[in-house]
């Protein structure tokens, strides 16, 4: 089952409203995308929980095996 990056790009949104955010599908499959997701609510945090709370927003469409999303090459930054 795969997912659009507007709806990966979405889910991110909101949990980060104010970061830019690029998903960039890496096969063409719509399983296997990249994200970069550059917001000042990193300030502070580690890169683990960056991530973790990027993950947290996709709402379980990484989850187990049937997950609508594969994989997700994730780069986490704080605004310059």
């Amino acid at each position: 089952m795969a997912i659009a990056a507007n709806d990966i790009k979405s889910l991110i949104q909101e949990s980060f409203p104010d970061a830019v955010i690029t998903i960039t599908d890496l096969a063409g499959d719509g399983n296997h995308y990249a994200a970069e997701v550059t917001d000042a609510s990193f300030v502070g945090k580690n890169m683990v929980q960056q991530h973790r709370a990027v993950y947290g927003a996709l709402k379980g469409k990484m989850d187990g095996a049937h997950g609508e999303l594969h994989a997700l090459a994730l780069t986490t930054k704080i605004p310059a």
